[in-house]
């Protein structure tokens, strides 16, 4: 097998979203605007979505990352919204648009219309997340869209098979089909709580950081596989046991959260810029299935699936919003809302691979043999759909908040909040200090013993300082300095250590145990900024 076209694919991808990180156009949108160039350009390789890759080796790790750093307690708290949307949206949706498109395309039998509404139903986790990451969303509409996302797939792919049984003459019936929700709805949540607690402990109890690392790439495949062989949803097992992880990864040595929180950052950057370079890419494959239908055709049903997926989220997002807030229940639980977050939710649903590798795993024929009916025409309209949803509504929703002026994160609210945890958590380790110096057994020379205490006292005030004066001249907070210097004082050791190995002061082997404790130091002076 030629590796190339594949290396090709990682590298041009990753560069192109490494450039977008100095535009202002969205990492996914410069993607697909790059992969649906790359198309035509001559000598570009052909890359054909295979459900069979995607969906097992593809989406598992993305949801996982993207489960792994949501907060379990913020999609407690938003259960209701997040479920209606997650599930009550994408059935509703999956019926609507496709009856609608059954209406609209001469010859398309229901069967096949609710196939294509299925594939196109569910808002793609990777597009909520990275559109959310950059545009600034309120917290509560984040956590919404993201637990919207890391659910709807299962609900989607399990109404898919639904449909599809039906579309290829296997003869589901109602009763059937509900049936085979539950089983993958409720199979995969409880393969995901079999699955946690010992993958918790493995992950508490290994101490070879290679192990480790190992565990942590291979648990999301292991739960979504787990789950699959069951006939259950692999999506909502991987969700499960990330949710728990990312709840407990306290528990876990503190080397090991570097560690991961590293690779699976290379991880999600490669395969999400990847993902949405693959989207763009199969332009040429799909306008070549169209077949007998005319162009002209194909791209007026296109223009009229995307407006009746985009209405159809309106039309259940705010009902769905305000009906339930009648119960006075609910309004005591819940936070109050106006016109515009329903508005962002309603306008935030982007589709992606998901809705496409869904779509190609479409068969070539039914049951008794005859060919699947319009199925290039479905790729086609999941692709425009796709195309249309990333591009029009990925590319106005930053305006939109602009202009809707939706009040973003309270920075300095947060950085109170964080000063005043630090200071009660820096309260508790002073005391626990004088506990252990009056112990006999753990009696220090006074410089190691003041050394505790003075990095004990710049933890608890780097964060005070943050809210305080900075320098006149250089406009850094006392603590920016202090990282500053410490920083290049580390550097020009690291020089010395260099140039005492070129000189064979000392060998290679040992230069680089010395650089790593410097790493270490420089990791400890640094706190690691977010993106």
């Amino acid at each position: 097998m030629d590796a190339l076209p594949l290396v090709a694919l990682v590298a041009a991808s990753a560069a192109v979203a490494g450039l977008a990180r100095r535009t202002p156009v969205p990492a996914p949108l410069l993607l697909v605007a790059m992969g649906l160039i790359g198309s035509y350009v001559p000598g570009v390789p052909t890359y054909t979505l295979n459900a069979h890759i995607v969906l097992p080796l593809l989406l598992p790790p993305l949801l996982y990352t993207a489960a792994v750093d949501s907060s379990y307690l913020d999609l407690r708290a938003n259960l209701r919204p997040v479920a209606l949307l997650s599930v009550g949206y994408v059935l509703f949706a999956t019926v609507a648009v496709g009856w609608l498109a059954y209406r609209l395309v001469p010859d398309l039998p229901l069967t096949a219309a609710l196939v294509l509404g299925a594939v196109i139903a569910p808002p793609d986790a990777v597009t909520a997340a990275a559109i959310a990451r950059r545009v600034g969303l309120p917290a509560r509409v984040t956590t919404i869209l993201q637990g919207e996302s890391l659910v709807n797939d299962a609900t989607a792919i399990t109404a898919y098979k639904v449909a599809l049984a039906a579309a290829v003459g296997e003869g589901m019936s109602w009763g059937a089909g509900i049936g085979e929700f539950f089983l993958a709805s409720v199979g995969g949540v409880a393969v995901g709580l079999v699955l946690m607690v010992p993958l918790h402990w493995l992950r508490t109890h290994l101490k070879e950081p290679l192990l480790q690392n190992t565990l942590s790439l291979l648990i999301p495949f292991v739960a979504y596989a787990a789950a699959e062989r069951v006939h259950a949803s692999g999506v909502l097992a991987v969700v499960v046991v990330a949710l728990y992880l990312g709840h407990r990864s306290w528990q876990v040595d503190f080397a090991t959260r570097l560690q991961e929180a590293a690779v699976w950052k290379m991880v999600a950057f490669i395969l999400e810029s990847a993902v949405f370079a693959l989207i763009g890419l199969q332009l040429p494959f799909v306008l070549k299935g169209l077949g007998t239908y005319a162009v002209t055709d194909a791209l007026w049903y296109a223009v009229a699936v995307f407006l009746a997926v985009v209405v159809v989220r309106f039309i259940w997002v705010y009902p769905a919003t305000y009906l339930p807030r009648l119960s006075k229940r609910i309004r005591d639980r819940e936070p109050g809302t106006d016109w515009t977050a329903p508005l962002i939710v309603g306008w935030a649903g982007m589709r992606g691979v998901v809705s496409l590798a869904i779509a190609f795993s479409i068969p070539m024929a039914t049951a008794d043999g005859a060919d699947f009916p319009a199925r290039n025409l479905v790729l086609f309209l999941t692709f425009t759909t796709v195309i249309g949803t990333l591009v029009i509504q990925g590319l106005t929703l930053p305006l939109l908040v602009r202009v809707l002026r939706l009040p973003g994160r309270d920075r300095q609210a947060e950085t109170l909040a964080e000063a005043q945890a630090q200071s009660e958590a820096s309260t508790a380790a002073e005391a626990r200090l004088e506990e252990l110096l009056a112990d006999e057994r753990n009696r220090l020379p006074q410089p190691l013993t003041d050394r505790l205490r003075t990095v004990l006292e710049r933890r608890r005030n780097a964060v005070w300082e943050r809210l305080g004066a900075s320098n006149p001249v250089t406009g850094e907070s006392a603590d920016d300095t202090y990282r500053r210097l410490a920083g290049e004082m580390i550097e020009a050791e690291r020089e010395v250590f260099v140039r005492l190995r070129d000189e064979r002061g000392i060998d290679d082997e040992m230069m680089r145990t010395l650089l790593r404790r410097l790493d270490l130091e420089e990791a400890a002076a640094y706190r690691e900024e977010s993106d």
